[in-house]
């Protein structure tokens, strides 16, 4: 609803004075979710505390443009919550909503808040002493401008402009969803970049313990075949000595007499027992063949495994290129945002100096036509 305009000495006949003013961006809770806010102004405006001495009524206005966008009558029942180093909220049961302020500085939201309470104190006083529960009727006081609400100088209002201001801001809101957005894909980098980290030391381990098999298997097998070729080697030799004995026995004792009988079957046995072993011998050492062509297969894993390593080394390396890439980016991204909030600060500082000296004029020009 739109009022029309009224100069503040209207608000001060109606009894009502402002004690305090303070600039800040005015939010409302999303009456949908409970949880969001949204932005009640789209800048910085004026917020006074107001004491209507009539009602004995103390409340919080503020006005963007021609519109009441803060109208909340302080009960002693109240509280303003700073929940971070610049914002503060308090929730207003009789307009069903919660109000949000962002302050540009902590020292400014300190104040805000310490005029709160002496306000939120005076109320209980005053509601103690009239022994009379109040209620706001009016969503909203026939304010014209937020200039009209403060006398404070050094605080001029700030008009709407739709111009150069308006398309900083939606600048500014672009750059805000950019760096947003760059923010989200290295967070994604480096979260790629971890697990891939992970994978590689997991690749590593295993690989590690898969050569400290093959290494142990390989030792083990080449010992056991240089133990049983020396093995196989006194065998043979112990069996060609025994080959000479007998045959030396047989040339002196002439022909196979029964002691020479009984020898020479003795001799026939152990050289079969030791045939037999011969043979052991022979297939254990085939078996040993064929577990060295097992460990040379291993080995042919093992250096692939090796490849697969140093292949998954360099994408580690191109993940951390493109992290650093990403880093640089987001760093200039923040140079170009804070230049910019530079720019609209400036051009927000001159509107406020130009809008003032219009006040001065057009309160110059009035009294010239009064008179």
């Amino acid at each position: 609803m739109l009022y029309p305009a009224r100069r503040q000495e209207d608000f001060n006949d109606m009894g009502e004075q402002p004690i305090f003013s303070a600039r800040a961006h005015v939010f409302q809770i999303d009456p949908a979710t409970k949880r969001n806010w949204l932005p009640a102004s789209k800048h910085a405006v004026t917020v006074s505390f107001f004491y209507d001495a009539n009602r004995t009524v103390y409340r919080i206005i503020s006005v963007g443009g021609t519109k009441a966008i803060i109208n909340s009558t302080i009960t002693p029942n109240m509280t303003f919550t700073k929940t971070s180093q610049k914002f503060g909220q308090w929730a207003d049961s009789r307009a069903n909503t919660v109000y949000g302020l962002g302050f540009a500085t902590e020292q400014q939201l300190q104040q805000f808040s310490d005029q709160f309470k002496e306000v939120k104190e005076a109320a209980r006083l005053a509601r103690v002493k009239s022994q009379e529960k109040f209620e706001l009727i009016n969503p909203a006081l026939n304010i014209a401008a937020p200039q009209e609400l403060s006398e404070d100088r050094h605080s001029p209002p700030l008009l709407t402009v739709n111009g150069p201001e308006e398309k900083l801001f939606r600048s500014k809101s672009a750059d805000m969803e950019q760096l947003t957005s760059e923010k989200e894909r290295i967070k994604k980098m480096l979260s790629e970049g971890s697990i891939c980290e992970i994978n590689l030391e997991a690749e590593l381990f295993t690989l590690q313990h898969s050569n400290a098999k093959l290494v142990a298997a390989l030792h083990e097998a080449n010992t056991g075949v240089v133990e049983w070729k020396k093995q196989l080697a006194e065998y043979q030799e112990e069996t060609e000595r025994l080959r000479d004995q007998v045959a030396e026995l047989e040339a002196q004792s002439g022909g196979p007499g029964p002691s020479g009988s009984e020898t020479r079957d003795e001799l026939t046995q152990l050289l079969e027992e030791l045939e037999a072993l011969l043979k052991a011998k022979d297939e254990i050492i085939h078996n040993l063949h064929s577990r060295k062509s097992d460990i040379h297969e291993l080995e042919k894993e093992r250096e692939e495994a090796v490849q697969r390593l140093l292949d998954l080394e360099t994408r580690n390396a191109e993940l951390e290129q493109r992290v650093e890439s990403a880093e640089q980016t987001l760093a200039s991204t923040l140079e170009e945002r804070e230049r910019r909030q530079s720019e609209v600060q400036r051009v927000v500082d001159v509107l406020e100096v130009k809008i003032y000296d219009l006040n001065d004029l057009r309160q110059s020009l009035a009294k010239l036509i009064s008179k």
